[in-house]
């Protein structure tokens, strides 16, 4: 079958193509026929090795598709049905071997491409906003990248649990995108000298209660001056860089600051909670609270550029590497 291997860590340059052989399910196990994967942050850092994984490995850690096999023991899934899947390694590929126990159930109205751009991004948006930091009606809340897919996500649902919401973006354009999404008042980033200062001031001169920031080096000072007394800074990523090693004593001169460097996996380790969260993610898209924003298709030989595009910070909404050609001819017709 076909699957991209990255055989040395480096720049998107190192996303190959190759023909590997068919995956066997062991116990436990089910080969899923993969119709589209997202494409996500995550995917570089496995690529540079910032999050290290055994070379050669097949990148994309979020695919939707079709059970094709299953392995002895597995009780969760049947060959047919529908899933999803999430931080499990190998989607960039026509078929993948996940444990079962980490499949979702795919409900009839919600599609492959639906799965794909949304489960990732979305059950990360219900921790931060549920658990992270349980957001409340009439928090104004800093949300960096505003108008990327994770920010386009948090964004509305911020807005949905009666928060308000600040963003940053780098182009006028995704501020317009950030706004439709519900942002009361967007930053371009690359247009202030003092991003703190302009968030107090669109604050009415008080700090915020928390910022979420999924950009990392580039904003990790601004989101701390941002803050008020006791305020929650919510790293989630590191799309410009980690952020360099610091005193937490800042934190105590910041105003009793907290800090939060928090991962999906740990909030959907059980079963349980991983239906729950996803099916809370499902009754978003249904209802509007969440709309799902598509805006690049790649065949699976185009996953260097879907690489390059994402870093370059030229795309917004979400990414998709999708393995069904009529995709990639809509998305065609759609460029002509």
């Amino acid at each position: 079958m076909r699957a991209i291997q990255v055989y040395e860590v480096g720049g998107p340059e190192v996303l190959q193509e190759a023909e590997v052989d068919q995956p066997r399910p062991g116990p436990g196990e089910a080969i899923v026929e993969v119709a589209a994967s997202g494409v996500n942050f995550l995917d570089v850092y496995h690529r540079e090795g910032r999050y290290s994984l055994p070379l050669p490995f097949t990148p994309g850690a979020e695919g939707a598709g079709t059970v094709v096999e299953v392995g002895p023991g597995v009780a969760d899934v049947a060959v047919g049905d529908r899933v999803g899947w999430v931080e499990i390694p190998g989607t960039y590929a026509e078929r993948a071997v996940v444990d079962s126990s980490r499949l979702v159930p795919l409900p009839d109205d919600i599609g492959f491409e639906t799965a794909a751009a949304v489960l990732l991004q979305g059950m990360t948006a219900h921790y931060l906003v549920k658990d992270a930091y349980p957001v409340q009606g009439g928090d104004t809340v800093l949300v960096h990248a505003a108008a990327g897919g994770m920010g386009l996500l948090l964004t509305q649902l911020i807005t949905h649990l009666g928060g308000r919401v600040i963003g940053t973006t780098s182009t006028t354009a995704k501020a317009e995108l950030a706004k439709r999404a519900g942002a009361a008042e967007v930053i371009l980033s690359s247009a202030v000298d003092d991003l703190a200062a302009e968030v107090r001031r669109l604050n009415g001169g008080q700090g915020l209660p928390v910022v979420f920031d999924g950009v990392g080096a580039h904003t990790f000072d601004a989101s701390l001056a941002s803050l008020r007394t006791r305020g929650h800074l919510v790293l989630f990523g590191a799309a410009s860089g980690a952020v360099p090693p610091f005193d937490p004593i800042r934190l105590a001169h910041g105003g009793s600051l907290t800090l939060i460097r928090p991962s999906l996996g740990d909030f959907i380790a059980d079963r349980s909670e991983l239906l729950r969260r996803a099916a809370d993610v499902f009754e978003w898209v249904r209802s509007k609270a969440l709309e799902v924003t598509v805006t690049g298709r790649y065949a699976l030989s185009e996953a260097a550029q879907a690489h390059s595009d994402l870093e370059a910070r030229r795309t917004t909404g979400k990414l998709l590497v999708v393995l069904d050609a009529a995709a990639i001819g809509r998305r065609e017709e759609t460029q002509s």
